[in-house]
């Protein structure tokens, strides 16, 4: 099967193309090469979403009337992927990429009119409190408390895992109003100002030394009434919409580009006589990997088009959230294994320490990066609870 792209939408990636080459700054290049994992440093991060934020550019999947560009699916796939080409940094997916949705499609009117300006403009940073401590793969069991006093909801207990906190001004939050008869109802939809008194945010190192993750304790917490989204003890309904485009990108376009990364550093690792890349046994992973990339594009494609259909993702995004999981890892996989035994040693030492990184170009981050992806298969519902909504949603089981 050949897909290619109509003349307008030529002319639109040469658009693309012209403004990345623009406004990109080397910096800016730089510090996404050099992310760690998934979620870019706040400074970078919010550098980038004012730039495209002037363009008018910052949230492709929005409709025009609410800010967005009012792009079709087509334009956004090839924003996508030529961002990602360009080594553009990825802008952090808990506002534009999660809330705003949310609220397009649920929230009150003063709602829109007050939050989604604010999500576009970069002022709101968001986080998503949504795990806790024994409520992960199992959400429906969240045991964060929200009684309700007078024109208030007052708030006890914790949040875990939560991204981005440390930097966050705003959260999206599930909390439990009442006990219901299955663990799904009694559950209610909250938005926060992170400022609120009784808020604690304590940081969570990973093993590769990060910081994106932290746990937020709630005492005695006041939130107004007014900052729900949806009915009271119905919350799950907005939880379930949310997560469908928490889960909406499978992330072919970086992927490709993180397997393209590996086949240059495999080229240049000596190897007798030749090269890593002329491995037999090395090659046949990378082209496996290919292979497997192939496939998610197409299922990719197969989404865009129900999509275009005016479909809402459904659980098909749980397919692409399980596939891109463990294709991410894997390639961090032969990342490390192209690195060998200088990956071990971490770039980045002590303050003001230049000695040169022992291993090769272009791999000083792969172990950082190989720790750090471990989380993709947990984070946003672990691969077995994909699994599960699909064996239910589209096999019938």
């Amino acid at each position: 099967m050949k897909i290619s792209f109509s003349k307008e939408h030529e002319a639109f990636r040469d658009e693309v193309r012209t403004f990345l080459d623009a406004s990109l700054t080397d910096e800016l290049r730089a510090a996404q090469r050099a992310c760690p994992g998934i979620f870019l440093d706040y400074e970078d991060n919010i550098r980038w979403h004012r730039i495209l934020h002037a363009k008018g550019w910052v949230a492709p999947g929005w409709p025009k009337e609410y800010g967005g560009t009012g792009w079709d699916l087509v334009q956004r796939y090839i924003w996508t992927t030529e961002t990602t080409l360009a080594s553009a940094p990825s802008l952090a997916p808990m506002g534009l990429g999660m809330c705003g949705p949310m609220l397009i499609g649920h929230g009150t009117q003063a709602q829109k009119d007050f939050y989604l300006p604010r999500i576009l403009s970069g002022e709101d940073y968001w986080c998503q409190g949504y795990s806790e401590p024994g409520s992960g793969s199992d959400l429906a069991s969240l045991k964060l408390a929200a009684r309700r006093d007078g024109e208030d909801y007052v708030l006890n207990g914790t949040k875990i895992w939560t991204t981005h906190a440390h930097c966050a001004n705003r959260m999206f939050c599930l909390v439990r109003t009442r006990a219901g008869d299955k663990p799904q109802h009694g559950i209610t939809f909250l938005l926060l100002d992170m400022d609120t008194p009784g808020i604690t945010v304590d940081p969570i190192l990973f093993a590769s030394g990060t910081h994106e993750v932290n746990q937020v304790f709630f005492d005695d917490v006041r939130v107004p009434v007014i900052n729900r989204v949806g009915e009271e003890d119905q919350g799950w309904t907005v939880a379930k919409y949310l997560l469908e485009f928490e889960r909406g990108g499978g992330g072919t376009a970086a992927h490709r580009s993180a397997l393209e990364r590996v086949r240059r550093l495999a080229g240049a690792i000596p190897l007798d006589g030749g090269t890593l890349l002329d491995d037999e046994d090395f090659k046949a992973k990378i082209d496996e990997t290919a292979v497997q990339l192939e496939a998610n594009q197409f299922t990719e494609f197969r989404i865009m088009a129900a999509l275009s259909k005016g479909q809402n993702p459904g659980p098909e995004s749980s397919i692409m959230k399980n596939l891109g999981a463990d294709i991410g890892q894997r390639i961090t996989e032969l990342a490390v294994e192209a690195t060998g035994f200088s990956v071990l040693v971490q770039p980045g030492g002590e303050a003001g320490d230049n000695r040169p990184w022992p291993g090769p170009d272009g791999a000083e981050r792969a172990f950082s990066r190989y720790f750090n992806l471990r989380a993709s298969s947990i984070a946003g519902g672990t691969n077995e609870v994909q699994k599960n909504i699909v064996a239910k949603l589209v096999l019938g089981l």
